[in-house]
């Protein structure tokens, strides 16, 4: 079903796209550091390999299967580590007003 030359083949493919961005915030929410981003994406998307696998009975051979996946493999991963390395690389507030002695 995925393709171009289909309005249900693009319609696909842009919700594979729509859910990498969100799994994205969910790295960010979830895992908050970007080393392990790519290893939580590759881990997802291995889980969804073996289900496709188990559910069709059949390993993935469409071209266009493989390189959606790969598509949104990059675009996770990268999105995912941008936002998280955007949280890890904020200023730490430094106040140089003493502190009250309770």
């Amino acid at each position: 079903i995925l393709g171009f030359s289909t309005p249900p083949g693009r319609l696909s493919m842009m919700a594979f796209i729509l859910n990498a961005l969100t799994c994205a915030l969910g790295l960010l929410y979830f895992i908050r550091r970007g080393k392990q981003c790519l290893d939580f994406t590759v881990t997802v998307h291995f889980f969804h390999l073996l289900g496709c696998w188990v559910y069709n009975a059949r390993f993935p051979a469409a071209l266009t299967w493989w390189l959606v996946h790969a598509v949104c493999t990059a675009l996770m991963a990268a999105i995912g580590e941008y936002l998280c390395m955007r949280i890890e690389l904020r200023e730490i507030p430094l106040s140089s007003a003493p502190k009250a002695s309770v």
